[in-house]
């Protein structure tokens, strides 16, 4: 699908159904693909779902400035995405991982367009910058995120080996899905591309982000490879409205490994805010 003079991989689930729309929004390293569970439950149930592979996951959306993936860009691809399949009015969002940074900005930008915020793994990027800033698990945790600035660094760590390091972060996925990342990351310019979201993160001017003001879940797994419980646990400051966080003993991968469980909450909540009330 063409936007924003991009071509994007586009999944979609029941878009002839009369429902409310859901957008579901990736993370690292991951794809559009990762969501095919949770958007045939929804489509199921009368909604209309659409996930697509972001900037630098899609073949022919890699612009090569680091500036082209500014969350501002990452946000405006979303709401431009809705306007394509039809929607021009409010929508239900749903992100992971570095997804979910793209969501709390997409919230910020435009909080009239969204019925229902769901956050999982990562909380908005002010609690996460706290974390980074004063809690020494999170600046363990998240030491990769100063390895990703340097040019070329980053790059040779994630094909080091045959794609060691991405390979174990997805051990336990099925081989199909595997495959298909391996696809994606060892194309020419994809990784790079993908890393400069988080260069883009802290080398673009920055969003003034303003508290959430919309019905948002946040769902967090408690051994969580990457974010550690301080921002989770600070991010209630950022949300001026209702607001739900969801602990599952579990890790980061909770799409992978508690797809029941994470879709189940997804579901609930979603049906709890609905947008023609």
């Amino acid at each position: 699908m063409n936007f924003n003079d991009l071509d994007f991989n586009v999944r979609t689930a029941g878009l002839d159904n009369v429902g409310e729309l859901i957008i579901f929004l990736h993370g690292f390293p991951e794809s559009s693909l990762m969501w095919e569970p949770a958007m045939k439950e929804m489509s199921d149930l009368g909604y209309r779902c659409v996930a697509f592979d972001q900037r630098g996951y899609s073949k022919g959306a890699r612009p090569q400035e680091i500036a082209a993936y500014s969350m501002t860009s990452l946000a405006n691809d979303v709401v431009t995405l809705a306007n394509k399949v039809g929607f021009y009015k409010k929508f239900h969002l749903v992100g992971h991982d570095m997804g979910s940074l793209v969501g709390w900005t997409v919230t910020t930008l435009y909080p009239d367009l969204i019925g229902s915020w769901n956050a999982i793994s990562v909380p908005d990027l002010p609690a996460y910058e706290w974390a980074l800033k004063n809690d020494p698990a999170q600046q363990q945790k998240g030491s990769y995120v100063q390895v990703f600035q340097q040019p070329g660094a980053a790059e040779a760590m994630l094909q080091k080996d045959d794609y060691a390091v991405l390979r174990k972060l997805w051990a336990g996925f099925d081989s199909e899905t595997v495959t298909t990342y391996l696809d994606i990351f060892s194309d020419p310019g994809a990784i790079t591309a993908v890393v400069n979201w988080y260069r883009a993160l802290f080398q673009t001017p920055q969003i003034e982000y303003t508290p959430v003001t919309v019905p948002t879940m946040l769902i967090w797994g408690t051994k969580d490879l990457a974010i550690a419980p301080a921002g989770i646990e600070k991010n209630a400051q950022f949300v001026k409205a209702d607001y739900q966080l969801k602990k599952l003993d579990a890790g980061h991968w909770l799409m992978e490994f508690n797809a029941a469980e994470t879709t189940k909450l997804i579901s609930d909540h979603v049906q709890e805010n609905p947008i023609n009330k």
